[in-house]
């Protein structure tokens, strides 16, 4: 399929289009007339005059000296849905028999420019208070999704037959209408800006964006900004752990707040937020040293805001933006933001609740899906981010997400199709291919689970001893402090790399206080039986990439297997 944003080099083209869904689907004429289809065949005409192609001979009876008459052309494509072309009798008809060929090519590759885009539906309705009628707002958008996409599929097949002179032999549903849709209330107390409540996805849906990793650190500094948007903006309220976000995302980066929805789990939109994350916000509206991306501390709490640069265009921003807001949160409330994956094991009769600490490329997610791999029973409760606190006198994680983000090139081939039905896939054809993926329920995500096993995950390691248990927290708090893993392309980061705590989202921007924290909560955890070590998964040690978390999980069974709880 044609794709003009595959390499990420757009130009003036639009990358996101955005249907009203606010209209009620019912015929050709809503599509070939609207605006919208006039910019796609105008754009799509433009990048065929910048390439010199040859499909414009299809069309070149419709140029003059001021451009194509675009008019003309889509009168064309709409005689064309009812009538046959070898019917028509006139200039321009026997222009389009001269160079069939080359306008059933147009036609073709018309539909693929389209379909290359990021296609999403908004419509605008209140909250409703009651579920029935929350329900059926969702159908009616639904359908609505499903009528647009069958006019386009539609329109595009009758326009063939009418102009081959062969039968279309084999028809494909090829996904043609808009990828998700957003049901959005257009009031909001505190944002300016319409509200989604509600997302359909019309899998499989697939992203290409600007770039493909994430670098440096968000600073934190003291500072008020002021939340003015323009109507080309939308916010996702979401829970993150015990906290609600805020997130308002610029148009053109609407992809990205598709991935959101498969991450975490979606307030109410008359919910009161805790903290706010801006995303795609102007470049030239920030200090150039903010615009990698910024933790501004306000009087109404922190706002978290990524620019709209080229090398931002990459969901790990959002993803991670999100999070340093909420850890800041919790560091503020004295509770430990812990960068791992928590799972519950179960080995014969026994269960075992094992937390996994490690930045980003560590082997956490790869080991849990080798654990899988081998036949071991694993409850993810903690893809990525959760917090530890305190209570009753032990030490229990709570979650923040109720998705994954995974990285593909290291997961066991074939695993990006078996989530092919649920996923959001960002850039598949590239190094750090991502899936954003939902795995639990927020309900078990926000329930506290006391921790068993507390393990770094080392990646850089090669050693046959698996499993090496602290002796003591001074021990456990170097290793941990120091952060130490092998960059696996992730990050603009190469090589050995060492991170405070593998967390460079709150931890760091707060380390003299984290550390007090630190020193508390791993001291607890030693009082209160806790096994602390860590766990070699080898990931980052040239020819393990798949070997080594593999033996990480096998090593991991065994060593459980041999505990009794």
């Amino acid at each position: 399929m044609y794709n003009p944003f595959k390499s990420g080099c757009w130009g003036d083209l639009m990358r996101t289009v955005v249907v009203d869904g606010n209209i009620t689907f019912t015929g050709y004429d809503q599509v070939l007339g609207s605006e919208l289809f006039r910019e796609i065949l105008s754009e799509f005409i433009e990048t065929l005059e910048k390439k010199n192609d040859p499909t414009l001979k299809g069309v070149e009876f419709f140029k003059s000296d001021s451009g194509y008459d675009l008019d003309s052309i889509i009168d064309v494509l709409s005689l064309l849905m009812i009538r046959h072309l070898d019917s028509m009798r006139g200039e321009v008809w026997d222009s389009l028999r001269e160079n069939v060929d080359y306008f059933v090519n147009f036609v073709e590759e018309l539909y693929n420019f389209w379909r290359s885009k990021h296609r999403f539906m908004v419509r605008t309705r209140d909250f409703p208070s009651s579920k029935t009628l929350r329900v059926s707002e969702e159908f009616s958008l639904m359908e609505n999704g499903e009528r647009f996409e069958t006019i386009l599929r539609e329109a595009y097949r009758s326009v063939l037959r009418n102009t081959k002179s062969e039968r279309l032999k084999v028809l494909r549903q090829l996904p043609s209408g808009v990828q998700a849709m957003f049901l959005a209330s257009p009031h909001s107390e505190n944002l300016s800006v319409p509200v989604v409540w509600s997302v359909v996805l019309k899998p499989p849906v697939v992203f290409y964006t600007n770039s493909n990793k994430r670098k440096g650190v968000f600073p934190v500094r003291e500072r008020d900004f002021a939340l003015d948007f323009s109507k080309e903006w939308l916010a996702f309220k979401v829970h993150v752990g015990k906290k609600i976000v805020a997130v308002v995302v610029e148009e053109d980066r609407l992809c990205h707040a598709a991935g959101i929805s498969n991450l975490f789990e979606l307030a109410d939109p008359d919910s009161e937020e805790d903290a706010y994350v801006v995303f795609g916000y102007p470049s030239e509206r920030l200090p150039e040293e903010d615009r990698n991306g910024v933790v501004y501390k306000t009087p109404r709490g922190y706002t978290g805001v990524v620019s709209d640069s080229f090398h931002t265009d990459y969901f790990g921003y959002m993803k991670k933006m999100i999070l340093t807001v909420h850890n800041l949160m919790v560091i503020d409330e004295g509770n430990l933001p812990v960068h791992g994956a928590l799972a519950i094991i179960r080995i014969n009769d026994d269960s075992f609740s094992v937390m996994m600490v490690g930045d980003s490329g560590a082997g956490k997610s790869e080991t849990l899906e080798a654990l899988r791999k081998i036949g071991a029973y694993v409850d993810v409760i903690i893809d990525d981010m959760g917090s530890l606190e305190i209570e009753n006198g032990r030490v229990v994680a709570y979650g923040t997400e109720v998705g994954a983000f995974v990285r593909l090139d290291d997961l066991p081939p074939g695993y990006a199709y078996s989530t092919l039905d649920r996923s959001i896939f960002m850039n598949p054809d590239a190094t750090n291919a991502r899936v954003i993926v939902p795995f639990g329920n927020f309900e078990k995500v926000i329930s506290p689970t006391p921790l068993d096993l507390f393990l770094y995950a080392n990646n850089y390691e090669s050693s046959q001893e698996k499993i090496r248990v602290f002796k003591n927290p001074s021990e456990a708090l170097k290793v941990f402090s120091e952060g130490k893993r092998m960059a696996k392309g992730t990050t603009q980061e190469v090589g050995l790399t060492s991170s405070y705590f593998a967390n460079p989202f709150g931890a760091v921007q707060r380390k003299e206080i984290h550390e007090k924290i630190a020193e508390k909560f791993i001291g607890k955890m030693f009082e209160t039986g806790v096994i602390v070590g860590e766990l070699r998964t080898m990931l980052g040690v040239p020819g393990y990439e798949r070997k080594g978390p593999e033996e990480a999980a096998r090593a991991l069974v065994d060593f459980l297997s041999k505990l009794r709880k």
